[in-house]
Parts: structure tokens; sequence; C-alpha cells
């Protein structure tokens, strides 16, 4: 479940923008340097604190196509090679119920007409297509089979290149919308200027502002930290329900509501048709069905840049058994190549509130030492449905070395802000009931040194954790050198621009492992 985002890895040669990025860090936005900070905790605000309300799907015209076989659903994701640019898309539409005849994948083609913007869409790619199914051996429960998902790698492509393209299938005729792109720079010429990072997305008014300053913000590149679409909140009739609520609450099978997925992604086609958009799963996304089959939606709805790892699950990219992937995988980047390095999964390890609280603690335990013995530079979570970033930390002690670790887990969702930290006076979960129920395994020892020792939760908020609080948002990483990277964290309740916690992420290459 770990994501090597490699490639950050481009170097301003521009004097000029040197000295205004030295006048920027000194006046606007704290280092990292300057770190250690004072723990700080926003205090909630309760006028954003309310029913989470899903959006309305049935009657917006927006989320279905005009005409038969009209591509939808439209995304953009990065490959391993920076030439390259998948294109996905789904035709055709889903079917629900217990008689249901799944469409013919080879009924549609799947082309990609593109080319540099304005010089004409001459040149052609072609691709595969596929459907999936969800099913439950219970009656009652409503099987579903996808719309024809189709996938394109248009191959051959320019670095730091405007293309424009249209997708579908020109012989029908049925091709979408003329749609634009730009690659991702190549080394020494540059770095992508803005990556956008957010989690728990679902399907909301929350979601609909996220993604719509999002985009205002005009990110090269998107990385969504897992819990996508919530479909497994949604009982068979589209409603949304707990589990004690739904048509078998003791079946190992958990009930999911399949159109979810392609209501979520016509409505995320507003960013994913320009921006490549990279996904890590959550547990939302397990979506157990009959044969024990887990995350069937994500592994078939999304592209990815897997060949490396041989799984969805985990891969790298560049932008940019799994622990030794991972070892391997560290061990063949090129610093001097690679100066930033930046790992994403789902699961937080330094996360102070109450919900989630040390949850993927065997995770850590087994992985962190690798992470920090070959310089990771800012590890992405989601999860919990909160903000919060950390000091740089390893093993629970501030370490200038360490990793910052951002977890920003409340692009929307359908759950509501996490609220309570495990550190406030009766909150501390008991240490039996914390380890992942998926992941499985137990390390929820008590701490055996620093101020929380011999205690299972601090009594304070912890020194590592510099910045938490309980907001709808996501946040930018502009990578401006090899040194200095800037990230930004952006509120729902906030204009668009406006930052609310901003600081200049800063690489010692001289002084820390690489």
């Amino acid at each position: 479940m770990v994501l090597a985002v490699e490639s950050l890895n481009r170097l301003l040669h521009c004097w000029i923008l040197l000295i205004s990025l030295i006048f920027v860090v000194n006046g606007q936005f704290p280092t990292t340097l300057e770190g250690p900070f004072k723990p700080v905790t926003v205090p909630v605000n309760y006028s954003i604190i309310g029913q989470v309300t899903s959006l309305p799907v049935d009657d917006n015209p927006p989320l279905s196509p005009e005409i038969e076989f009209q591509p939808q659903q439209i995304s953009l994701s990065l490959s391993s090679d920076l030439s390259s640019v998948w294109v996905s898309w789904i035709t055709g539409e889903y079917q629900i119920g217990d008689d249901i005849e799944p469409l013919d994948p080879q009924s549609v083609a799947s082309v990609v007409q593109y080319g540099v913007y304005k010089s004409g869409r001459n040149n052609l790619a072609a691709g595969s297509s596929f459907i999936y199914s969800q099913q439950y051996p219970n009656e009652d429960l409503n099987n579903y089979t996808s719309g024809i998902i189709h996938r394109v790698l248009v191959t051959g492509l320019d670095p730091d290149t405007m293309y424009e393209y249209q997708c579908g299938d020109p012989s029908i005729p049925a091709m979408s919308e003329v749609h634009y792109f730009r690659t991702m720079p190549s080394p020494p010429k540059d770095y992508p200027s803005r990556v956008a990072v957010v989690g728990g997305l679902g399907l909301t008014y929350n979601t609909s502002t996220t993604i719509s300053h999002m985009a205002a913000n005009h990110p090269d590149l998107a990385l969504l930290v897992g819990d996508l679409s919530f479909a497994d909140l949604y009982c068979k009739n589209g409603t949304l329900c707990d589990f004690q609520n739904c048509s078998f609450p003791q079946s190992p099978l958990q009930e999911t509501y399949q159109p979810r997925w392609d209501h979520w992604g016509r409505f995320m086609q507003i960013l994913t048709v320009t921006v490549p958009t990279m996904v890590i799963e959550g547990d939302h996304e397990i979506e157990k069905q009959a044969d024990n089959l887990t995350f069937t939606a994500y592994n078939y709805r999304f592209a990815f840049p897997s060949d490396e790892s041989g799984s969805t699950l985990y891969y790298s990219f560049n932008a940019a058994d799994q622990y030794k992937w991972l070892e391997r995988d560290l061990f063949n980047v090129n610093r001097s190549v690679t100066p930033w390095l930046v790992a994403a999964w789902h699961p937080p390890w330094y996360s102070t509130y109450k919900d989630h609280y040390r949850e993927a603690e065997c995770m850590r335990v087994q992985m962190e030492e690798l992470l920090y013995k070959h310089g990771v530079d800012i590890v992405f979570n989601g999860h919990v449905k909160a903000y919060e970033r950390s000091n740089r930390v390893y093993n629970y002690t501030l370490d200038p070395c360490g990793p910052v670790h951002i977890t920003v887990g409340s692009g929307g969702n359908e759950m509501n802000l996490t609220l309570e930290h495990a550190d406030e006076p009766g909150n501390c979960p008991d240490p039996s009931n914390t380890p992942d129920r998926f992941m499985g395994g137990f390390c929820g020892f008590n701490f055996t040194s620093g101020p929380a020792a011999g205690n299972f939760c601090w009594n304070e908020q912890p020194e590592y954790s510099a910045y938490r609080e309980s907001s709808f948002g996501y946040g930018i990483l502009e990578v401006k050198n090899q040194t200095h990277a800037l990230w930004m964290w952006y509120r729902n309740q906030d204009r668009y621009s406006v930052g609310a916690d901003g600081i200049y992420i800063v690489r010692q290459p001289d002084r820390c492992p690489s």
C-alpha cells in the first residue's frame, strides 16, 4: 500500500528566480530549518460542522452522456515513462439487478486522436476495453455490471508540452469533446509546478467545493490518497446507510452501491479530463464481494504505472512480497536526478486524532527505518477526516532528517470531520482496539521513552505534531528547486487562493541520509 512518488526532481537554474525564492522564504513562510515548531491546534469552527449532504445525482444533466456510447468519466494518469500518458473512459450504461446482461467490450473501439495544441489531432492511439462485475451470493442484493471501460496508452509525447485530444470510437461516431493536457517536464529543465493532494473525497457539497477550488488553483498533477467514492457506505437503493442498516448486517460481504462510482467518475471529470490524476486505495475501496474478491472497482476503473511492482496496490511513478518491492525501488533512485522523494499511502503513522490512532503501527514498525535510511522527504496520508502536519520526525522522536508527515483526508467524504484528539482527557483508545482490521497484527505498545513513556497516548499535543485542524480542504506541493518545496493547505471555508497553513520543506542532502 505504498506509493513512492519520485521525480518531483527538476532543478531551476534561473538565478533571478532563486533570489525571489529566498525573499519569499524569509518574508512570508517559515521553513523546516526553523523547526521543530511548537504544536498548534486550530479551534474547531463549528459553523462548518453539520450534516454532510450528498450531491443530487439522479437529475443532474452533466452526469449523463448525451448520445449512446459517448465517452464519460474521462481521466488521465501518468505512466512510468514521462513520455506516455494513460487515457481512460467509460461508454455505455451500467446495469444493476438480478437479470443483467453485460455489454460487449468489443462492440466499441478504444481510440484517442491527439496532437500538439493547435496543430491538429493527426495522431491515433488504440487500446483495450473490458467490463467488471460486483456480485453477491445473497438474495435481494443487487449485482452490478459496469459500462465498457476503455484504456489507451498514448506514447511518444514531448515533455512540458500542451496537447489536445479526443477519445471514443470515430466509426460510430461517438467521440468526446476536445480536451487538453500538459505533459510533465523532464530533467534538468524544470519541476512540475503544482501537485494537488487530497483524500477522503466522496460526492458531497464539500467535495464540490474542494474540487472547484483545486481546479481554480491549476494543479499540474493530482494525488488522491484513498477513500474515493465511498460507494461502500450506500445501500442497494442508493441511499447512505451504516453497516447496521444494510440488508445483511451480519454478512461478511459488505453491501456497496456500485453506481456511486459512476456518479463520482462523472463528477470528477471536471478535474481528471485535463489533470493527470494518481490514486491510492483506501479501506473504502476494499468492497469485498463473492469469492472473497476485493478492490474490484478500484483495480478496473483506474490506470496504474504498475509494471515495476506488478500490483495496482503499490507502485511508483516518475512525476514520479511489498517490502522487497519498496526496498528495491528506493535503492534504484538516483538522488542526483531525483532529489525529491515523496511517499504516500492511506493510513497515517503520525496522526494524533482519536479516530484511527496508531492503527498502522505495525506498518510503521516494519517500514519506517527503510524510508528514513533512503532519505524520504515527505509522506502523504489520508484515512483520518482532518488535516495534520508533523515536524520532521522519526520513531516518534524529533529528527531533522526525518520526513514531514502530512495527513490530508478531509476532501469532502460522507462521514463528516474528525474532531477529537487522542491526547485529550478520556480520549486515549484501548490499544487492543487500534489495529487495522484489514492489515492485522498488533504493535500497539506503550511508549518506552520521551514525555509519553509508559503510556499509549500523550497527555498533550505531541511535540512531533506541528499543526492540526478539523476542516475540509486539500493541499498543493510546489517544488521550487533541489532543496526547497512549498506546501500549502487550503480550507474550503476560505477563498481558493488563501492558504491556512504554509511551510517551505527544505532538504539537507549534505546532512541527512540519501
